[in-house]
């Protein structure tokens, strides 16, 4: 069955193709491949977000504290994989990077006195890249203990997971006991993996099974919550809001976060003055607003944190 969105939607909707991997998930077994299920999600989208970030000035403090090399060029090189609502996806033009992390990088770029340049990349590629052809990578990544074996990390963000259902919760489901119901999943990603631990739990405790319905994309498992062939959706809060906030109220968010973990902007391991640069132009976007605004503006508000740190936990 087919869905029929307007323009906006089906263009809100293809960014949500997200690769929830992109926020460090690990690997989950597919229980059910293939197609999105469709349904009448045929609200009106809200548009997409637009960032004015003209009054972000070059801060002569932090664009010292820039490695020469990279002050030199006079750009600033982003990777980013386009597939993560809000945060990065490609733009209703077709070919522009557009979301939160890449207005952070834009604003990043400026407060160093840098031309920004976010560049499309796979998610794996990204990391190996950074030091060479990327300056830094701003894609989603969750601050691990690995991820600080291959490079620094400078914190912007925290998120939580949550789940998602369609408007109104028809189908009566409670977020503390998900026991008997149908989750939609998008495959390789943390919410993938819990969702299974969570079914074997429900069995052993002799409950109603769950059933899991494991897709490629996510967009195809907000489309299972949407025609009604999933009873939720499970993925990080930021994805489920944005969800929600473009179906025009098709979809709507249930319950609380839980598993809040930090997300960093990579960085090169051999250049810790890069990270201290990143880091003084991530403080003074969070001190002066912009940081705010930026989040704001994409439904993101609620992900901030109040300080950047480099390593944390490290």
């Amino acid at each position: 069955m087919k869905t029929r969105f307007s323009a906006a939607l089906t263009a809100a909707v293809s960014a949500l193709a997200i690769s929830l991997a992109a926020a460090g998930c690990t690997n989950a077994s597919e229980v059910e491949a293939g197609a999105g299920s469709s349904g009448s999600g045929s609200a009106k989208a809200s548009a997409q977000p637009s960032v004015d970030l003209t009054s972000v000035a070059k801060d002569p403090k932090i664009a010292a504290m820039v490695p020469a090399d990279v002050a030199k060029k006079g750009t600033l090189a982003n990777g980013a994989e386009g597939t993560y609502a809000p945060a990065e996806f490609i733009g209703v033009d077709g070919k522009t990077l557009v979301g939160f992390d890449m207005d952070i990088a834009t604003a990043i770029g400026q407060v160093m006195g840098l031309k920004t340049t976010n560049q499309s990349s796979a998610f794996a590629q990204i990391i190996p890249a950074v030091g060479t052809k990327f300056d830094m990578g701003i894609s989603g990544f969750t601050v691990t203990p690995d991820r600080l074996k291959q490079v620094n990390m400078v914190t912007y963000m925290a998120d939580g997971w949550t789940y998602g259902v369609a408007k109104g919760n028809p189908k009566k489901v409670d977020a503390t006991d998900v026991c008997g119901t149908t989750i939609a999943v998008q495959t390789g990603t943390a919410q993938a993996d819990d969702a299974q631990a969570s079914a074997k739990k429900c069995t052993a405790a002799g409950k109603k099974e769950i059933k899991i319905l494991s897709y490629d994309q996510m967009t195809a498992a907000s489309q299972a919550v949407i025609g009604g062939k999933a009873d939720l959706m499970y993925a990080d809060s930021i994805i489920v809001n944005y969800a929600a906030m473009q179906s025009g109220g098709a979809l709507e968010q249930l319950g609380g976060k839980t598993n809040t973990d930090e997300k960093g902007v990579v960085l090169p391991k051999d250049d810790p003055q890069m990270a201290k640069a990143v880091q003084a132009a991530l403080q003074k976007l969070i001190d002066d607003g912009t940081m705010k605004k930026i989040m704001s503006a994409w439904g993101a508000e609620g992900t901030m944190i109040k300080t950047a740190q480099i390593n944390p936990g490290k």
